[in-house]
């Protein structure tokens, strides 16, 4: 492979890890974000239990 088939590769493998890292870094750290969920939550009632 030539260099710069080595460059874009790296550059390429680099640029998905490095978002990778961001985005996990964003979920892991974000304050107050269970607030915001909208999942079922176990202590609400559903009309089924009527």
């Amino acid at each position: 492979m030539t260099a710069g088939g080595w460059l874009f590769m790296s550059v390429s493998v680099g640029g998905v890890c490095a978002l990778f890292s961001w985005c996990m870094w964003k979920v892991m750290t974000t304050p107050g974000e269970s607030e915001h969920m909208h999942g079922f939550s176990a202590d609400e009632e559903t009309p089924d239990k009527d």
